[in-house]
């Protein structure tokens, strides 16, 4: 399929009009080498695929002749540039079952890389390595990648590989549906990184910031909250959004093509001569909406991207707090930031790294609006009804949420107080 138009971007996002909704949920991790504390290599890091695939029934994805990642049903492991390890998981229909897979996951990592002497670390930001240190990986992508992201984004390079973060992906039953999910989703970004802090140490010293991988992504490339994404966005909004936005490389063939900041627009009016002024493919098109770092994103879902990365409990906890309000109580979580300013989200979200649970929007601090959509997102989960074995429902996955705003004290500053 050739996109022509504007009109088959619109359709690809119709597309993604779903009559059930799903969960999906991509957790980044850190590699080290247990005794050094060292970034594992890829040699090492390959290793570890390697036994998964033999222990644990994974199969191979190779580029070229490397082997980059594995995949398993609807599961898929890939290697981030600095060989952070990520699991993408499946469509799920409960964060029980969300739960579940990230702790067998984590299960297995664990014993691949106990028999090579490495260690995992769920954190938003390495607390160890100086970015020179820190190994690469044989992805072609990458290559492009390192040579064009600081062009736009001083600390690009820092985000590609220090970072690990939590997407969650959710899903929309029409346009309407879509505009009040993007809304509330961009409107919580900085509550989102405040709560979800966990990223204060770099290079084993206090950063200044709770959470310092927000604040890179802040000052990446293709990044942040665009102005544009608060004032009721739809698919046609999104749609210009994209045209417009340079490519970041164009993959003819296996090989990755440097775009010369070329936009989408010129691929559709055939405008871009490395590519023989061909017109871009359904997968050009997926490719160019996968490199846009944002922190809220559209595919055909919806993509949430502003949780540090954390440990098994905390995995849980940022997708079933998001379920229960996306999902349970979109209304009234609407309702809740109505009056919200714009100009106050946008200053709440560049402040929330450093200040965290005391960032203000509207005069109220994110300890206080957490209060109100913890128990939202509680009332939403208990009206889904999704109940484990034991007659749990998702609300136990809360608990890592309860704690920090009950204690109003993040992951964070709960590492900087061990320093101490």
């Amino acid at each position: 399929m050739q996109i022509k138009s504007k009109k088959n971007i619109i359709d690809h996002f119709n597309k993604g009009i779903k009559k059930n909704l799903f969960i999906g949920v991509e957790n980044e991790k850190f590699l080290f080498e247990e005794k050094s504390n060292k970034r594992a290599s890829y040699n090492k890091v390959r290793q570890t695929l390697e036994i998964l695939k033999k222990n644990f029934n994974w199969k191979e994805v190779k580029e070229d002749e490397n082997l980059i990642g594995l995949k398993l049903g609807g599961k898929s492991i890939s290697l981030e540039p600095g060989n952070q390890i990520e699991l993408a998981g499946d469509k799920l229909e409960n964060i029980h079952q969300v739960c579940s897979e990230s702790y067998t996951f984590q299960n297995q990592l664990e014993k691949a890389c106990k028999e090579i002497g490495l260690k995992t670390l769920s954190v938003g930001y390495d607390p160890f390595s100086n970015i020179d240190d820190v190994p690469n990986n044989p992805k072609q992508r990458y290559k492009v990648m390192t040579v064009e992201m600081p062009k736009d984004g001083e600390l690009s390079l820092n985000m590609m590989y220090q970072t690990s973060g939590t997407q969650i992906n959710l899903d929309y039953l029409s346009e309407d549906d879509f505009k009040k999910k993007f809304k509330l989703i961009s409107y919580l970004t900085p509550l989102s990184i405040a709560v979800f802090a966990n990223s204060p140490i770099i290079e084993n010293k206090p950063s200044g910031y709770l959470s310092y991988r927000a604040k890179v992504w802040q000052k990446t490339s293709r990044g942040g909250l665009p102005k544009i994404f608060l004032e009721n966005m739809d698919f046609e909004k999104y749609a210009d959004y994209v045209i417009n936005l340079p490519l970041l490389f164009i993959l003819k063939g296996n090989q990755h093509i440097f775009s010369k900041k070329k936009t989408f627009k010129d691929f559709m009016n055939a405008k871009i001569q490395e590519v023989n002024d061909n017109l871009p493919t359904l997968r050009d098109l997926e490719i160019h909406l996968s490199t846009i770092f944002t922190e809220v994103r559209l595919k055909n879902y919806l993509e949430i991207r502003s949780l540090d990365a954390c440990e098994w409990d905390c995995d849980c906890a940022g997708p079933a707090f998001f379920t229960g309000l996306v999902y349970g109580k979109l209304n009234e979580a609407l309702d809740v930031i109505k009056n919200w300013k714009i100009d106050d989200v946008l200053n709440a979200y560049l402040e929330a790294p450093s200040k965290g649970l005391k960032t203000e929007i509207g005069g109220k601090s994110i300890s206080y609006w957490g209060k109100i959509f913890l128990n939202l997102s509680k009332e939403g989960l208990i009206s889904r009804n999704y109940l484990n074995s034991k007659g749990n429902n998702e609300t136990i996955f809360l608990k890592n949420v309860e704690n920090i705003i009950k204690k109003n004290k993040t992951k964070a500053e709960e590492t900087l107080e061990d320093l101490k």
